[in-house]
Protein backbone atom coordinates (compact mmCIF):
# COMPACT_ATOMS: atom_id res chain seq x y z
CA UNK A 1 0.00 0.00 0.00
CA UNK A 2 1.28 3.52 -0.76
CA UNK A 3 2.26 6.11 1.94
CA UNK A 4 0.41 8.59 0.72
CA UNK A 5 -2.76 8.79 -1.51
CA UNK A 6 -3.23 11.58 -3.89
CA UNK A 7 -6.70 13.25 -5.28
CA UNK A 8 -8.18 16.47 -5.71
CA UNK A 9 -10.07 18.90 -3.71
CA UNK A 10 -12.01 21.40 -5.24
CA UNK A 11 -9.06 20.92 -8.07
CA UNK A 12 -6.43 21.01 -5.67
CA UNK A 13 -4.49 18.26 -5.75
CA UNK A 14 -3.56 16.83 -2.23
CA UNK A 15 -1.32 14.23 -0.60
CA UNK A 16 -2.90 12.57 2.44
CA UNK A 17 -1.45 9.37 4.20
CA UNK A 18 -2.80 6.19 3.35
CA UNK A 19 -6.05 5.66 5.94
CA UNK A 20 -6.87 9.50 6.00
CA UNK A 21 -10.57 10.36 5.93
CA UNK A 22 -11.84 12.39 3.60
CA UNK A 23 -12.65 15.49 5.89
CA UNK A 24 -8.90 15.31 6.82
CA UNK A 25 -7.93 16.19 2.66
CA UNK A 26 -10.21 18.84 3.19
CA UNK A 27 -8.78 20.32 5.86
CA UNK A 28 -5.18 19.89 4.74
CA UNK A 29 -6.11 22.19 1.55
CA UNK A 30 -7.16 24.74 3.75
CA UNK A 31 -11.14 24.40 3.55
CA UNK A 32 -12.65 24.80 6.76
CA UNK A 33 -16.69 25.28 5.32
CA UNK A 34 -17.13 22.11 3.79
CA UNK A 35 -21.02 23.54 2.43
CA UNK A 36 -23.38 26.16 2.95
CA UNK A 37 -26.61 25.98 4.64
CA UNK A 38 -29.85 26.59 3.18
CA UNK A 39 -29.35 30.02 4.11
CA UNK A 40 -25.81 30.72 2.85
CA UNK A 41 -23.86 30.27 6.12
CA UNK A 42 -20.87 28.33 6.06
CA UNK A 43 -21.05 24.81 7.85
CA UNK A 44 -18.05 22.34 8.43
CA UNK A 45 -17.72 19.06 10.46
CA UNK A 46 -19.08 19.17 14.68
CA UNK A 47 -18.93 15.45 15.52
CA UNK A 48 -16.32 14.21 13.53
CA UNK A 49 -17.98 10.03 13.54
CA UNK A 50 -20.93 11.26 11.09
CA UNK A 51 -24.05 12.04 13.62
CA UNK A 52 -24.28 15.59 12.33
CA UNK A 53 -24.28 15.73 8.64
CA UNK A 54 -22.29 18.63 8.27
CA UNK A 55 -19.83 17.56 6.60
CA UNK A 56 -21.28 16.38 3.45
CA UNK A 57 -19.27 17.01 0.10
CA UNK A 58 -20.11 15.64 -3.28
CA UNK A 59 -17.21 12.51 -4.37
CA UNK A 60 -16.69 11.58 -7.45
CA UNK A 61 -20.45 13.17 -8.58
CA UNK A 62 -22.13 11.78 -5.47
CA UNK A 63 -23.27 14.21 -3.53
CA UNK A 64 -24.21 14.26 -0.03
CA UNK A 65 -21.25 12.14 0.87
CA UNK A 66 -20.46 12.08 4.70
CA UNK A 67 -16.49 13.18 4.54
CA UNK A 68 -15.39 12.21 7.76
CA UNK A 69 -16.88 8.79 6.81
CA UNK A 70 -15.09 8.51 4.16
CA UNK A 71 -11.58 7.07 3.36
CA UNK A 72 -9.16 8.84 0.92
CA UNK A 73 -9.06 7.28 -2.20
CA UNK A 74 -6.34 7.46 -5.45
CA UNK A 75 -7.56 10.48 -7.81
CA UNK A 76 -11.06 10.99 -5.64
CA UNK A 77 -12.72 13.98 -7.22
CA UNK A 78 -14.06 15.70 -3.59
CA UNK A 79 -16.27 18.70 -4.20
CA UNK A 80 -17.23 20.99 -1.30
CA UNK A 81 -20.10 23.33 -1.61
CA UNK A 82 -21.98 21.51 -4.30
Amino acid sequence: MPEAITLSVNGSEVSVPTGSMVSAAISAVGDTAFRTSVQGEPRGPLCGMGICFECRVCIDGVRHVRACQRLCQPGMQVITHD
